[in-house]
């Protein structure tokens, strides 16, 4: 019997990360994964999908192609729709939404007169409900007349890790933070501070990557509502999973007592409270955590983010000399929309590409051993 054909997987991330990720995916195991824009491009079984889905820090969403068909106008989209096999990749008891995108370029340039008839299709030919609060989404794209159906394996997006209770103001998605944790070389081997770090974001992922814990072991995913999922293989491939010791410890500080809180609330939520610390402290009393040097990254405010820029520069230049007096040989990577706060910090940086973050774009600034 022959086996089956390889399935187009599509990981989203944020742009200008697409390489991060792509090196993420290929330590993973995912041999065959190729950067493309706001992405990674792979090809493998439903298994890898569900373990992408498990696995993979700085994936948005795993899609999966299912098909396609050329369609010149709406009588032709809704005929071909009534054709396609849904029955190979959806259940006739699973509500479903549909998101059709389109161009100008297309004949079918109306996105709600196409999901319409989509959405008809398949509750007439499949029989499964439409609804907008559905558990699956089935993405429809226009572009050059052509129609191309992808599922959202996902459901929720990624950085949901499903243990994060508690949020500070201004905070940066877990995905995001992860690939830059990548970008800046950790791989999980070296303590890690955040001396400012809001609900410990950075703390918690450089806890759980030195740890090898899955980030998708404590929640759902859409995956599981479709005609492929086999919940005795998920099961195993959940239980294969396993953890790492570590001695480290991961650092984070913050001069806002109710972020510390939070912090510490996150980190026994997630499972790495005895391998994180939080204390609540502003940048003049910083102290070099004890130990081999290692990696201190930071999201600082930024002004467009959090409100006027102007009190900033002196932020900046206080980390930056703290960097300096007390933390020889170890790395600094900064976050931020402004270079000239970078520069403030008085510190060498390579600055990375633009990065998509809160209505803004960010660098990561990144210095070699102070």
């Amino acid at each position: 019997m022959d086996s089956p054909a390889p399935l187009d997987i599509f990981l989203i991330c944020p742009p200008g990360l697409e390489a991060a990720l792509e090196g993420e995916a290929r330590a993973a195991g995912f041999a065959g994964a190729r950067a493309a824009s706001g992405g990674v491009e792979l090809q493998g079984t439903w298994e890898d999908v569900w373990r992408a889905n498990l696995v993979l820090r700085g994936a948005v969403r795993v899609l999966v192609r299912i098909g396609g068909f050329r369609a010149l106008h709406l009588a032709q989209l809704d005929k071909r729709a009534r054709k396609f096999p849904w029955g190979e990749t959806l259940r006739a008891d699973v509500p479903l939404r549909v998101e059709v995108t389109t161009s100008k370029r297309n004949r079918i340039y109306h996105a709600k007169a196409a999901a319409q008839r989509i959405e008809r299709a398949i509750s007439e030919e499949l029989g499964a409900p439409v609804s907008e609060a559905a558990p699956l989404t089935l993405k429809a794209r226009i572009a050059d007349d052509f129609v191309t159906f992808s599922i959202d394996t996902s459901g929720e997006s990624l950085h949901k890790r499903g243990f994060k209770p508690a949020v500070n103001k201004a905070p940066m998605r877990e995905t995001l933070a992860a690939l830059f944790l990548r970008e800046a070389g950790f791989d999980g081997s070296e303590p890690v501070l955040d001396p400012m770090c809001g609900s410990g974001t950075f703390v918690l992922e450089a806890a759980e990557m030195a740890l090898g814990l899955a980030p998708g072991r404590a929640r759902s995913f859409a995956f599981e509502h479709l005609a492929s999922f086999d919940a005795g293989k998920w099961a195993a491939l959940k239980a294969a999973q396993t953890p790492r010791e570590t001695a480290l410890t991961f650092h984070g500080a913050d001069r806002d007592q109710g972020a510390i809180n939070m912090s510490r609330r996150n980190a026994e939520a997630a499972g790495v409270a005895d391998h994180t610390e939080f204390t609540c402290q502003p940048i003049s009393e910083l102290v070099r955590p004890e130990g081999p040097p290692g990696l201190v990254i930071v999201n600082p405010p930024y002004g467009a983010r959090i409100g006027n820029k102007k009190p900033l520069f002196a932020l900046y230049a206080a980390f930056g000399a703290k960097m300096k007096e007390a933390f020889a040989g170890w790395r600094v990577a900064l976050v931020t929309s402004d270079p000239q706060l970078a520069k403030a910090t008085g510190l060498t940086f390579t600055a990375g590409p633009y990065v998509p973050h809160g209505g803004l774009k960010v660098r990561l600034y990144q210095s070699d051993p102070l």
